[in-house]
């Protein structure tokens, strides 16, 4: 068999298609890749990890042995070391580097509780031990403030290793910020998208967020510019979808998940939330009313071939939990507290399938021509 003969040179042009997911660059540009060796139909590289306990480790040897045999051949065979080093990486590693997963919670419409999900869905897995995060981006309807309590909260500058960042609130075991945080109570935030998207960016990129299991991030509704931000900001590890069950709320989920899989921007849908699935009134708690229709999302994710991660009974102190400041998920005994813990066993399990099956994802290049 012919061999096409390649060059380290050439190695190294593929594997700049592979990025770190805490990185703004590829693992070339960052130093990682280094020691290429060639003979015949071997390939053999060191992979030198600035830290040990760097998560993305497996799922990026995967992802490098995937793009030589796609873009040079399945001729070869690939050899990966790794190891790690004391140097830290450049400055362009910086934001976020010790944030694990990144998680975005998105609906197709407005008024399907996908703060409420984003909220509970955060402190369900804090209470599983993961280092959880919540960054509330609707920039224009911020919800957060008010189902933390913390509508006076307003976030100080703390020095964390010689560098400014902005402090979080941390509350019910995780770290919450938002834009609200930075205006007045019943103030409206009166922004042109620019302005919005750019106050965003800010707030990701000079928070002291540390080191994390999850970032969640709550979407604004719909498709627009922060969906974009977000997205050209940071690199996706997958998203979640909330809806109801309603045919009205499911046509806006199908034009949600199919901005995150179109060619550019390419994030991974971990899955649908089916939120006030049916109601329970607390005097008759082994009653089910379906007020919304009845499996709506479920019929859905198996049309489309997603996961259903979790169903979540529409219960007035869910509402009144949140608008308490005290998150329903707080209590995991309850009915709906169950069903959230329920939610969050089945993200994290799709977040390990993700990660095991599917390369790191890249933040979106938007090029102008």
């Amino acid at each position: 068999m012919n061999i096409m003969k390649v060059s380290e040179s050439q190695i190294l042009d593929v594997l700049r298609n592979v990025n770190h997911p805490s990185s703004k660059t590829d693992i070339v540009s960052l130093n990682i890749v280094q020691s290429i060796t060639i003979s015949g139909n071997e390939i053999s590289f060191s992979l030198v990890f600035p830290k040990p306990n760097d998560p993305f480790v497996s799922s990026i040897k995967k992802a490098c042995v995937k793009v030589i045999e796609t873009m040079v051949g399945q001729e070869y065979k690939v050899t990966i070391n790794e190891n790690f080093s004391t140097k830290k990486l450049s400055a362009e590693y910086s934001a976020l580097q010790d944030v694990k997963n990144i998680i975005a919670v998105a609906s197709g419409k407005g008024g399907v509780g996908k703060s409420t999900v984003a909220v509970n869905l955060a402190v369900a897995l804090a209470h599983t031990g993961a280092k959880v995060a919540l960054l509330d981006a609707d920039v224009y309807g911020p919800s957060i403030p008010k189902m933390f309590a913390a509508e006076n909260f307003r976030p100080a500058m703390i020095d964390v290793n010689g560098k400014e960042q902005i402090q979080t609130l941390e509350k019910y075991g995780i770290k919450a910020q938002s834009i609200g945080f930075f205006v007045a109570a019943g103030e409206a935030t009166v922004w042109r998208g620019p302005m919005a998207s750019n106050a965003l960016k800010q707030v990701i990129t000079q928070t002291a967020w540390g080191e994390l299991d999850y970032l969640l991030i709550d979407l604004p509704p719909g498709t627009g510019d922060i969906h974009l931000t977000i997205v050209q900001e940071l690199p996706i590890t997958g998203a979640v979808i909330v809806s109801t069950p309603q045919n009205v709320a499911l046509a806006d989920v199908i034009k949600g998940i199919s901005m995150f899989k179109s060619e550019k921007i390419n994030v991974p849908v971990l899955g649908l939330v089916e939120n006030m699935s049916w109601f329970t009134p607390a005097e008759l708690p082994d009653k089910k009313y379906y007020i919304f229709g009845k499996e709506g999302c479920l019929k859905l994710a198996q049309e489309l071939g997603i996961p259903l991660l979790g169903q979540i009974p529409l219960v007035q102190s869910v509402c009144e939990d949140g608008d308490n400041g005290k998150p329903t998920a707080t209590n995991p005994f309850t009915i709906e507290g169950k069903a959230f813990a329920n939610l969050a066993e089945n993200v994290i399990a799709e977040v390990e399938r993700r990660n095991a099956n599917l390369p790191p994802t890249k933040k979106v290049e938007i090029t102008h021509k």
